[in-house]
């Protein structure tokens, strides 16, 4: 958002909000602070005065310190520009309360019961409030700064067997088997039940339109192991007859504890980490994070190193949506040809990642300031070649065989529907979002690196269906193929990396949050730091994770047979996902 819209956002806010709103005062912050208690009103102001219509991100904050909890939410206008950052504190202790912002924004749903989840922040008039990465009998709040995992935060070294009188030796030898496991009090694996299921069927048995009509109704079970996911994911249908009545995903099979290692470990330390969210999207996964470090660090990268991301970050996109599609087709029934065609691509993409940095999916190539490395000797040819001769031929061959195809067109047309208003509501992105008719792109909308400087389209749809995201990737395609032309015919000579290569790096303290456009739509970072090595709060908004709360409205109405494609053309990975 450029000085003088922020300036008058500003004035418009505390005219609105006059001793509700107040700036954060704190060094190296923004936004606004609201009391609890003032919360609702302020966000139903800050939705229907302001037009901020699309809540993206929704994070806590442990100040132990101070003894607060902070949430934190990130709002956007559906139209562009920049965020409006409003935060709330309640004191910490067993039962602290926030008012749920999901009758206004009900892309809140899920990311609510993420805070709630870590931190123990429970959210009033949630429809829903359950764990939801961690199982239900899991005892305490993880992020909770004085949340104290077994053996990994003593005061000595884990596993103490290992290093008696300073001689490792091997645990096995001197521990029986479980010895160094440890369950939460009064929890005994042998005769416990699991807790999360009942409440999930509960909320399905809620569902309206019993005693119109006489039909066998079930619960039915998708799931966790299931096609149109990479990894394991589950989803509880309810069933009138094949018809979809409700649906709820559960998450958390693949739960690494991400953003707790994430404030353990530096502010570079946490780039490779950073692959391994969405694995098949690493370099747009290192952009996300690098924008918000050098937001904090106050650094801007060279101008070689912005056409290296650039590049990098749309050869990602291209991979990512030859994927999404080739995938679908076997989602559709088509088995393994459309993916070979599309695998065969994503190898020539992966080629150029390997020489570049090292590495075919985890690349770690990002760094604060600029990236890792200069391209090889013979390297800008070979991407020269892909983009204006290969890729443009292979996409318009993939464009004959599948999107004219009967079968393609009847599986896909009017099936998994998200209206517009839905979309924005539940805080849907990427191809998600503009395919049902919100050409909303955070290239476009809110730009950052150079994107400004090319001529590109942002694509996408009107009716909101299964078709439509397929056309919609396959429009990004042709679209990023564009960027990249242009960027490989005008990118400088000169440096890669601002200052000195790096080892460590010095992060004054403050808050930023840095966002991009990956393949599968806003991918965010919040972080927070204290001034010390490592971040103090370290938040990943995963476009995966928040896509799946539009996924009742996409599948309810439909037939079972249908959710599967459904899920699999919203293109989740549960890597992002559970994190």
């Amino acid at each position: 958002m450029n000085e003088i819209a922020y300036s008058q956002n500003r004035v418009r806010i505390e005219q609105l909000l006059p001793e509700v709103a107040l700036p954060d005062s704190r060094p190296g912050y923004d936004g606004y602070i609201v009391s609890p208690e003032n919360l609702l009103p302020a966000a139903k102001a800050i939705k229907e005065e302001l037009d901020y219509d699309y809540l993206s991100c929704v994070t806590g904050v442990d100040y132990i310190a101070e003894g607060l909890l902070e949430v934190v939410y990130h709002f956007y206008r559906s139209t562009g520009g920049g965020a409006l950052v409003v935060k709330t504190q309640v004191e910490r202790g067993e039962n602290p309360v926030v008012p749920s912002l999901v009758s206004l924004y009900p892309g809140a749903e899920l990311q609510e019961r993420e805070v709630f989840d870590m931190y123990g922040i429970r959210f009033s008039g949630h429809p829903d409030l359950r764990r939801i990465l961690m199982w239900q009998g899991f005892a305490g709040w993880p992020l909770r700064k004085d949340y104290a995992e077994p053996f990994f935060e003593e005061d000595v070294k884990p596993f103490k067997s290992r290093w008696p009188e300073g001689h490792v030796t091997r645990a096995e030898e001197h521990n029986p088997y479980h010895a160094n496991v440890q369950y939460p009090q009064g929890f005994n694996p042998e005769t416990w039940i699991p807790e999360g299921d009942e409440a999930i069927y509960k909320a399905l048995r809620k569902l309206p339109g019993e005693g119109e009509l006489v039909t066998d109704r079930m619960i039915v079970n998708l799931g966790p192991q299931h096609p149109s996911t990479h990894g394991v994911f589950r989803m509880v249908v309810a069933l009138e007859g094949e018809t979809v009545l409700g649906l709820k995903p559960v998450v958390g099979y693949l739960h690494r504890n991400h953003e707790k290692i994430g404030e353990r470990n530096t502010f570079l330390g946490n780039m490779p980490f950073t692959d391994r969210l969405d694995y098949i999207s690493s370099m747009s996964n290192n952009f996300g994070y690098a924008l918000a470090v050098e937001k904090l660090m106050g650094i801007s990268p060279t101008e070689r190193a912005e056409y290296l991301r650039v590049i990098m970050a749309e050869l990602t996109r291209i991979g990512s949506h030859l994927i999404a599609i080739g995938f679908l087709l076997n989602d559709l029934g088509a088995f393994f040809t459309p993916s070979l065609y599309s695998l065969e691509e994503r190898e020539f993409i992966l080629d150029i990642f390997e020489a570049v940095s090292g590495s075919r999916m985890m690349c770690n190539y990002f760094r604060f300031g600029g990236v890792s490395r200069d391209l090889p000797e013979g390297i800008y040819k070979k991407i020269k070649d892909l983009v204006f001769d290969r890729l443009p031929r292979k996409i318009d061959e993939i464009d004959k065989y599948l999107t004219r195809n009967e079968i393609v067109r009847i599986r896909c047309e009017g099936v998994g529907v998200l209206r517009p208003e839905e979309a924005i509501a539940l805080s849907a992105s990427g191809p998600v979002l503009r395919a049902s008719g919100v050409p909303y792109d955070v290239r476009r909308a809110d730009p950052y690196s150079i994107y400004e400087r090319f001529d590109f389209d942002v694509a996408y749809g009107v009716h909101g269906d299964v078709y439509d995201r397929y056309l919609v990737r396959l429009g990004e395609i042709r679209q990023s193929i564009r960027i990249l032309q242009q960027a490989l015919e005008t990118m400088p000579e000169g440096p890669i990396l601002a200052g000195k290569p790096q080892h460590t790096v010095r992060v004054p303290a403050g808050e930023a949050y840095g966002r991009v456009e990956g393949p599968k739509g806003e991918l965010g970072y919040y972080v927070v730091s204290n001034g010390k090595p490592n971040p103090y709060r370290y938040h990943v908004r995963p476009p995966s994770f928040i896509n799946l709360t539009g996924l009742e409205a996409m599948a309810r109405g439909g037939k079972v047979a249908d959710a599967v494609v459904i899920l699999g053309s919203i293109d989740i990975v549960l890597g992002e996902v559970d994190r």
